[in-house]
């Protein structure tokens, strides 16, 4: 078994299989879902923001996967099974951006589901719970993950997903929508 983000050697790295209605049907490991038919599983995006309202977007490191270089949101991950949405956050937000985060673990966006293909032909299916949490210093990300950050306004994420949707990922540009109509962004 191959250790996961954050994790110990000996704990699997895995996904949640979901079925069409989103009830979780098994787990399978995660280096092995994300391909050209990609099966539906569970996410899960996060929005960092600063006290003085800033949030923070990410450039994916160029040797990802899947959607290498783009702009995203702060991160994202998979939670594992029986493991609490919120701990999934925090165990990410370590591994990745080297933040302790805080969430209340309730979703935002609870019910937020896509299905995108990247230049690779690699198929990202999720159902995607979109959370926001709260940090009070800069990230130190992990370079595999990350290769760029950035403080920006809320507003300047909508004008980015409108004039450069390209440039960002397909999940922040389906995601911002319905942030804005439940008046985040």
């Amino acid at each position: 078994m191959a250790a996961g983000p954050g994790e110990s050697p000996g704990v699997e790295d895995h996904v949640i299989l979901l079925d069409d209605a989103g009830a979780p049907t098994g787990t399978a490991p995660r280096a092995t879902v994300h391909t050209r038919d990609t099966p539906l599983h569970l996410g899960f995006s996060c929005y960092l923001s600063r006290p003085d309202g800033r949030v923070l977007l990410t450039r994916r490191a160029l040797t990802k996967r899947t959607w290498p270089g783009v702009w995203t949101n702060s991160f994202c991950g998979h939670p594992r099974q029986g493991e609490p949405l919120g701990q999934a956050v925090l165990r990410h937000g370590r591994h990745e951006l080297g933040l302790d985060v805080t969430t209340d673990g309730v979703p935002v966006l609870p019910s937020f589901r896509y299905r995108a293909v990247d230049a690779g032909g690699v198929v990202e299916n999720e159902i995607c719970p979109v959370l926001l949490a709260s940090v009070d210093r800069d990230p130190v990300p992990n370079p595999d993950e990350v290769m760029d950050w950035r403080w920006v306004r809320p507003d300047e994420i909508a004008s980015v997903v409108v004039l450069a949707p390209w440039a960002v990922s397909p999940w922040m540009v389906a995601q911002v929508p319905d942030l804005r109509a439940a008046g985040w962004v």
